[in-house]
């Protein structure tokens, strides 16, 4: 089953960017297809590909920060060629 999942990591501290920059590369380098804007990271591929990797990835980088809180969405399906058609 194919997923995508959207990505908001929000330190509660400063000195956060080593903390977001070492998640963003170890997702880049996962193989998976990853998206990026400067709001959010989308991750899109096989849901257990995906949820290993996050699962793992989501706890290194929680021991890399003092605080934070990461908002995920999952939607079933291949989303990574959307386009709105209004």
């Amino acid at each position: 089953m194919e997923i995508s999942v959207e990505l908001t990591l929000t330190p509660l501290h400063d000195n956060y960017e080593p903390a977001i920059i070492s998640f963003i590369k170890t997702l880049r380098a996962s193989g998976l297809r990853v998206l990026e804007n400067p709001l959010s990271t989308q991750v899109y591929g096989d849901y257990y590909e995906v949820m290993a990797l996050l699962t793992a990835e989501i706890k290194n980088v929680f021991e890399m920060l003092d605080n934070g809180v990461i908002f995920i969405k999952i939607v079933k399906s291949d989303r990574r060629d959307y386009e709105p058609h209004f």
